[in-house]
């Protein structure tokens, strides 16, 4: 097989012999599997008060509700891979955040486009090179960042800038882009003006909270600077005026706040910020709720667009809201994994493939690792059938509520359970240090069958992160999927090709692990 040394570097764990016989099962610790599906309490729910509370609420009760022993299920007829991911976008992103404590380390090159090419290019080094208010500045130190990530070095100058520029930014998630937006809100607003002056729009309930605790966390030594959330079950009386200067909320409510309600006086707001757009306009009406939205601001307005991906679609949608924009993206050379050796198993059916997951389980003591599956029947099924095995095994999928995802991941991330079972609820952004294995039991294809390129690399990067090396394994069963890996590693590749020896699973795959990290003790 013929492919490119950077993602495209695909190598082949061939299987000479029957799947079974390659090595023997290492049995690990006891399965613990969460049957979580517990309501959460409606206190919970109230849109005031401290959103790191609520979210802490939730999260302390879904791991009191958990069982054991059980399976999550749907039923064969519901399920539906295209409702699946679109529910799941928003929850990947509230996962992000819910459960990141830190920002991820990478070294992808941006590139900036200058609403102006004949003005100067300004980048930061340093956060007193911004010149922030004292109160701000402690505010951004007591959260940890001593100095700005790549995209801040580049987004904070065009943010602050005088006077006001546009932003449209490509950023991937644990970027410091959340920080980056709430730290340009912060600054542009005027504290003895008891009115909203910042918007910012999520396309959730719980995304808007999380955005909310940053505010509240940068914000903390500036006690003048108020924040209201526009989401439901936030209720005001008709005619009531919101004091706050910084309203964060979903574009529906907002809508209604700016409109109907008349709650906010959109002639009066400052920086309009829209976060995660790649997921607003997966959800129906909130691309024209939030069109509806702009057009009600003032011509001056500040308008700042963030999106993890720059589809047709999102660009086709940050156009209609951001004039004039300045433009920051990644590379396309730097969407590449160099710290990720890539491998693929021939199987010939799906019990195969689970028989070749048992032996390389067989093969290592793994510190971590994560297994991605098409759908959430796949993804029950094989966590059931781990268990069997003896494996420590979580399990993820879109059923559960987000917030009891995130109990289960926080598991995850202390290493209470070694092996993460899920759909591709878990394929952006979630940074476990200890992850060194990812396995891709299936292929990901869109709903139209074709190679899903973006979730693929969104996939295997949850290894190989924080500068570390990782290991993804792609298990192959057809003709078809063999296809399918063909054109993800064509889709890669940029420069050149090289041909990578078939390789004995069982014997290749110590000496693999024991060279490739630390985190591997070999049996």
């Amino acid at each position: 097989m013929y492919c490119s040394p950077r993602v495209a570097g695909l190598r082949c764990l061939q299987q000479p012999c029957e799947v079974g016989q390659v090595a023997q099962g290492h049995v690990m610790s006891n399965l613990h599997l969460k049957d979580e599906k517990s309501k959460p309490d409606s206190n919970a729910l109230r849109a005031k008060g401290n959103p790191d509370t609520v979210a802490a609420a939730r999260i302390v009760q879904s791991r009191t509700t958990q069982g054991t022993g059980a399976v999550l299920k749907t039923d064969d007829n519901t399920e539906k891979i295209e409702e699946e991911e679109k529910e799941d976008r928003a929850a990947q992103s509230l996962l992000n955040k819910l459960i990141r404590s830190n920002l991820v380390d990478n070294t992808n090159q941006v590139e900036v486009l200058q609403r102006d090419p004949t003005s100067p290019l300004y980048s930061v080094k340093s956060f007193e090179e911004l010149r922030l208010k004292p109160q701000l500045l402690q505010g951004v130190y007591a959260m940890g960042f001593n100095r700005p990530s790549k995209i801040q070095e580049n987004a904070l100058p065009m943010m602050l800038a005088e006077p006001p520029q546009n932003l449209i930014a490509q950023s991937q998630s644990g970027t410091g882009k959340t920080a980056a937006f709430v730290l340009a809100m912060l600054s542009r607003v005027e504290p003895e003006h008891r009115y909203p002056q910042c918007l910012c729009l999520s396309p959730t309930y719980e995304l808007a909270l999380q955005t909310g605790k940053v505010i509240e966390q940068m914000g903390r030594f500036y006690p003048e600077l108020k924040l209201a959330y526009a989401v439901r079950g936030n209720k005001l009386e008709r005619g009531q005026k919101i004091a706050e200067q910084i309203v964060i909320g979903t574009p529906g409510t907002v809508l209604d706040w700016c409109s109907k309600l008349k709650f906010i006086d959109p002639k009066k707001i400052k920086v309009f910020v829209l976060d995660e757009a790649d997921v607003m306009i997966a959800t129906q009406g909130h691309q024209d709720q939030s069109i509806r939205i702009q057009r009600m601001l003032p011509k001056d307005c500040q308008m700042l667009l963030f999106s993890a991906t720059f589809e047709d679609s999102v660009w086709k949608f940050a156009q209609k809201v951001v004039p004039d924009p300045n433009i920051i993206k990644l590379k396309r050379e730097e969407e590449t994994l160099d710290t990720i050796k890539q491998y693929y198993v021939l199987c010939n059916s799906r019990e195969e493939k689970f028989h070749a997951l048992c032996n390389i389980y067989g093969a290592i003591t793994i510190a971590q690792a994560m297994i991605f599956c098409h759908t959430r029947k796949t993804a029950g099924w094989l966590a059931g059938e781990l268990s069997k095995e003896g494996h420590q095994v979580a399990l993820l999928s879109g059923e559960m509520m987000v917030e009891q995802r995130a109990a289960v991941i926080d598991r995850f991330r202390e290493g209470k359970e070694k092996v993460l079972v899920t759909t591709n609820v878990c394929a952006r952004g979630i940074d476990v240090e200890q992850v060194s294995v990812v396995i891709n039991f299936d292929l990901p294809v869109d709903k139209d069958g074709n190679p899903d390129n973006e979730t693929y690399l969104h996939r295997i990067g949850r290894t190989g992160r924080f500068g570390k090396r990782g290991l993804a394994i792609n298990m192959v069963d057809s003709k078809h999927s063999l296809n399918i890996l063909n054109r993800i590693q064509e889709h890669f590749s940029t420069s050149g090709h090289a041909s990578f020896p078939h390789l004995l699973l069982s014997i290749f795959l110590k000496r693999l692990l024991r060279n490739l990290t630390g985190h591997f003790q070999v049996e």
